[in-house]
């Protein structure tokens, strides 16, 4: 089947050619090492591919927010070592002073990361000399960055309009578990949309009403819809000032028939705090000095069987305070449904956000998931229905 976007099956012979490849190379370092390498083993895929095939292979990539204004302490050259282990071959660092001398003596099949891309003020503002400058390095452009895609960067949109471009194999996995979840889902459709306000996620909110079958509100924001409702949250997190704008939500849900779950048991304490004393009410019992703080088990148990009916869901956010014992309950149970759903083969499940994936590996089920997306920002424009310039630069004429 033929896909919207180029992907490297298109590319044709690399033999020889240099291809520029912007991968999410922003990994958290402490004391020198790598902590979390999760975003470097997402590149092995296309980097590899490319190198394998002859590819003079120049990774291009961004670290921390250096705002044109070049550091030690933001230079790529300290995730080389690193990424030499993820790749299990030789990597060359690249500095943009001396660049194309440089990338001039490298041979098929070998690999360089570039200097940190944000080293140059026009990167973030799509300067055309800067895009410029990136191209002249290389021949074919691959976007392999999902993460940034919401960005109108140089090297994630930009380049894409400068040189042929294609999505790398990360990007295609990606855009391929996207357009299942939403774009042509197979029906009926369930979303969790969690997180502490509702401020944050509106835009999700509004968007999805129209394109799932049913919406499932868990965390903080929950309290918000509830108080919509009428129900009296105590001291619980609430955007009282948004009670308005549930409603409005709550209502266009209704008109596009899309069935709204809010929790009816909740589990609430005095204090925020690991393991202090609780109790699981109704939620029409929450007393005045106590807060909700996770959802309770014939909710979720309630849930659990929405899901069973369903052949695709969507999941952006935990259901409770999971971070703190006990309030990581609900996520963990309904995580652990989803992923049952999912390996036997009846469920779609496509979950992404920095909180949803911490929430899920805590629950043991991202790896179960159909797809498990660490992109934070791009992922919440795509639930949002944006376009996102790295992807639309991607798509067939």
């Amino acid at each position: 089947m033929t896909k919207s976007f180029r992907t490297l099956d298109d590319i044709g012979d690399v033999q020889g050619r240099r291809v520029l490849v912007r991968e999410d190379l922003n990994v958290p370092l402490a004391d020198g090492r790598v902590t979390d390498d999760t975003r470097l083993r997402a590149t092995v895929a296309t980097v590899a591919e490319l190198a394998d095939q002859g590819a003079i292979v120049l990774v291009l990539a961004h670290f921390g927010r250096p705002k044109g204004v070049p550091s030690a302490e933001l230079s790529l050259a300290q995730i080389v070592k690193p990424y030499e282990a993820v790749l299990g071959r030789p990597v060359r660092y690249v500095d943009w002073e001396g660049a194309a001398d440089a990338v001039a003596t490298m041979q098929p099949g070998d690999i360089g990361v570039l200097e940190n891309t944000r080293f140059f003020g026009g990167e973030e503002k799509n300067d055309p000399a800067v895009v410029a400058r990136f191209a002249a390095l290389g021949e074919l452009y691959v976007n392999d960055a999902f993460s940034a895609a919401h960005r109108a960067h140089a090297s994630t949109e930009g380049l894409a309009h400068a040189l042929p471009a294609f999505a790398g194999r990360a990007m295609e996995a990606e855009l391929d578990a996207l357009e299942k979840a939403l774009g042509k889902p197979e029906h009926p459709v369930a979303a969790v949309v969690g997180g502490a306000k509702v401020s944050t996620k509106l835009d999700v909110l509004k968007h999805l009403v129209a394109k799932v079958d049913h919406l499932i509100i868990g965390g903080g924001m929950a309290n918000t819809f509830l108080a919509a409702r009428g129900v009296d949250v105590g001291k619980s997190l609430c955007e009282h000032d948004l009670t308005g704008t549930a409603e409005e939500i709550l209502d266009a849900a209704d008109k596009a028939g899309c069935t709204v779950h809010l929790p009816y048991d909740v589990v609430v304490a005095k204090e925020f705090r690991a393991n202090p004393p609780t109790r699981t009410v109704n939620v029409h019992e929450v007393a005045a000095d106590e807060m909700i703080l996770d959802v309770g088990p014939a909710a979720v148990e309630a849930l659990g069987d929405v899901l069973k009916t369903c052949r695709t869901l969507v999941w952006n956010g935990p259901l409770g305070a999971f971070e703190t014992a006990p309030f990581d309950t609900a996520t963990v149970a309904l995580a652990r449904t989803a992923a049952a759903l999912t390996k036997e083969g009846s469920l779609v499940s496509v979950a992404g956000g920095g909180d949803t994936v911490a929430a899920l590996n805590h629950a043991g089920a991202g790896e179960s998931f159909t797809f498990v997306s660490t992109a934070g920002g791009a992922f919440l424009e795509w639930m949002e229905g944006r376009e996102l310039p790295g992807v639309a630069a991607l798509l067939r004429d």
